[in-house]
């Protein structure tokens, strides 16, 4: 894998203040880590990042015990350095606003206002330095009947409507309203937190001009309904659950081989007819209920079923084989295990090994990033709580070793 030099990558002249914790503030520092930034990650002293503790499993050392690193923490921090600083002292805020001075970006997750009586507000850390682009990122955002309720990523699946489209049906087994697998909210709202960023950092680069981001997760939810939420508006109804299948097309969906299942993805009516005859059923391409997709729509609940039963008579391979062979859009439902041991996703080399400081090596899910020019740094792994406390505050902060040992006595650091 590359690893560039910190001077070839597209933010290597970018530092963040990182104050964020949990996930989706995280995420988008960690995607600044990986473009090249510096990054500075902000935690309690004695406690850091919630997710530090939200396991297990914890990454095991060399004897293969467990060490105080949840995998929850490893995911969504690596490249950054870690100090600790109490900002409810007074000598905590004045590290605060030294860091903020000397950087580019400050990230931020409280609470709305919280910040504020800290000193450590856009408004007031904008006074010091009036080019810095400072990005909130909460629950429902900075305005609005909601704006100081806490604001949690299932929480939000629900509400933003994203619970209401996925799940089975009503009227079969298992059915109603289901999150997604991974906190999708929170690793959207860090994707597009990273990109208002980015593009805050070009305005600054063209006008000297910093801003204010106001991020919220609910926001992010609803914008990502995409073509389900233009479909609302524009017809007014109230879409319902299709599980797996497909509200317009058929057949788009899951189905059950003798070993396993598969996604088939028929796009159109040459990949239907495509389907059936190698499953061995031809007549179902030309039969007059199911030969366009308007009518196998309307028709579902008499086709689907014939395909299930033609399906049931192969194996997951044999299926994957013949309908690529055919031009048929497919795919496997594969668990993490086979995932990870896919060509596809080796040969994209996406599982990234990183020395660490405990565990000897850490194996992480890499950047999936592929920039030619301007290739992803993925150089240090997710740090230890405080790991670069002495070392930030001494070579960029400027701070004499009595100074950092008497905040470190005071438990400041």
């Amino acid at each position: 894998m590359q690893n560039p030099t910190k001077n070839k990558t597209a933010l290597g002249h970018i530092r963040v203040l990182d104050l964020t914790r949990i996930l989706a503030g995280p995420w988008c520092a960690q995607n600044l880590a990986d473009l090249g930034a510096e990054v500075i990650k902000v935690e309690r002293p004695g406690a850091g990042d919630d997710t530090r503790t939200w396991g297990p499993p914890y990454l095991q050392d060399g004897a293969g015990q467990p060490t105080t690193e949840a995998a929850y923490y490893l995911a969504a921090n690596r490249g950054k350095q870690a100090i600790t600083v109490d900002i409810a002292t007074p000598d905590g805020q004045a590290i605060i606003r030294e860091l903020a001075l000397k950087s580019d970006v400050v990230l931020e997750n409280y609470k709305v206002g919280q910040l504020k009586k800290y000193g450590l507000d856009y408004e007031s850390l904008k006074q010091i330095k009036p080019d810095l682009v400072y990005c909130s990122i909460t629950g429902f955002g900075q305005t609005g009947p909601y704006a100081h309720r806490a604001g949690y990523d299932f929480i939000i699946q629900g509400m933003g409507g994203f619970m209401s489209l996925t799940g089975e049906s009503d009227d079969l087994p298992g059915g109603g309203p289901q999150k997604a697998g991974v906190a999708i909210c929170d690793l959207m709202t860090g994707m597009y937190s990273t990109i208002a960023v980015m593009a805050a950092l070009t305005h600054r680069d063209r006008t000297g001009e910093g801003q204010y981001i106001d991020m919220a997760l609910l926001d992010v939810q609803v914008a990502m309904l995409a073509n389900m939420g233009s479909n609302y508006l524009t017809s007014k109804k109230i879409p319902k659950r299709w599980g797996n299948a497909h509200a317009n097309i058929v057949p788009y969906q899951t189905f059950a081989t003798s070993d396993g299942h598969i996604i088939v993805a028929a796009g159109n009516d040459g990949q239907y007819r495509k389907f059936v005859s190698v499953g061995g059923q031809p007549e179902l391409g030309d039969d007059e209920r199911f030969c366009s997709n308007p009518l196998r729509v309307q028709n579902r609940l008499t086709l689907v079923p014939i395909l299930a039963e033609m399906v049931g008579k192969k194996t997951k391979a044999e299926w994957i084989e013949l309908l690529e062979a055919a031009g048929v859009p497919c795919g496997p439902i594969n668990t993490l295990d086979e995932v990870f041991d896919n060509p596809q996703v080796q040969a994209r080399e996406m599982v990234l090994d990183l020395p660490h400081p405990t565990a000897d090596r850490v194996s992480l899910v890499s950047s999936p990033m592929k920039l030619s020019e301007t290739p992803v740094f993925q150089h240090a792994a997710p740090p230890l709580l405080g790991e670069h406390t002495v070392r930030v505050l001494s070579d960029l902060l400027g701070y004499s070793s009595e100074k950092i040992a008497e905040l470190q006595n005071q438990r400041v650091v």
